[in-house]
């Protein structure tokens, strides 16, 4: 079955544009102009994927972000926004956005992220660890790394698909001390030209899902003046 991608963006060129293109990758597309056009369209035809616009008529990008995940925690949402908005950057993984596409774009490399986030979301369909040599444990924490799915204590615990790779990245090396620096290239890649507010906001939204407290973090844990460690 065909998977279904909701565009919004008040832009009808890039609309247009990006219509056409994954329409050409056999996806089914659903477009909105505006913030309350593209609210309604996702909560009501349960999209896979949603690509929004951060400035947009009604209501913003950002509050469309909020009020889905109010409901639809695990829904990829790929932000759309200048290159120079990077205070956007920031709230939107605050308000849950799973990744970032920078205006202006190509669509080849907007095509790979729709596909990496959409294998993700396909592998979360089983709940149980498919091979024992493919668990990754450090202390009460477990990944399945086949099914790219977290587990505490047992207890599968939904991730965005940044949150899961960076916990994967930290769980690979328990103890360690990571940089934000070291985080941003391990995660978003070297060549991403993105701030490291957006490890610390990341951080905070795994602590706030893993820990029994966020505000002491027991799991998760800050070397003041360098970085973050995951404790075992």
């Amino acid at each position: 079955m065909p998977r279904t991608i909701l565009i919004v963006d008040d832009e009808p060129s890039i609309v247009d544009i990006l219509e056409f293109n994954l329409k050409r990758e056999n996806y089914t597309v659903l477009t909105a102009l505006d913030g309350k056009t593209g609210l309604e369209l996702a909560l009501k035809k349960a999209p896979d994927l949603i690509l929004l616009d951060v400035m947009l008529p009604g209501i913003n990008g950002f509050d469309v972000c909020k009020k889905i995940r109010e409901t639809d925690k695990l829904t990829p949402i790929l932000m759309l926004t200048a290159r120079e908005e990077e205070r956007d950057k920031v709230l939107g993984l605050d308000y849950g956005a799973d990744d970032y596409i920078l205006k202006p774009f190509g669509v080849r490399e907007l095509l790979a992220r729709i596909k990496t986030n959409l294998r993700r979301t396909e592998s979360i369909a089983s709940v149980t660890p498919s091979n024992p040599e493919e668990i990754v444990t450090a202390g009460c924490l477990s990944l399945d790394l086949a099914g790219q799915l977290a587990f505490r204590n047992g207890i599968r615990i939904d991730l965005t698909e940044r949150e899961y790779e960076l916990l994967r990245y930290m769980i690979a090396s328990p103890g360690k001390v990571f940089s934000r620096e070291e985080l941003m290239a391990g995660v978003w890649g070297s060549g991403f030209l993105g701030d490291t507010r957006m490890i610390d906001v990341t951080i905070r939204r795994l602590r706030e899902k893993l820990e029994d407290d966020a505000a002491n973090p027991a799991i998760i844990v800050t070397k003041r003046g360098i970085g973050y460690y995951l404790e075992v």
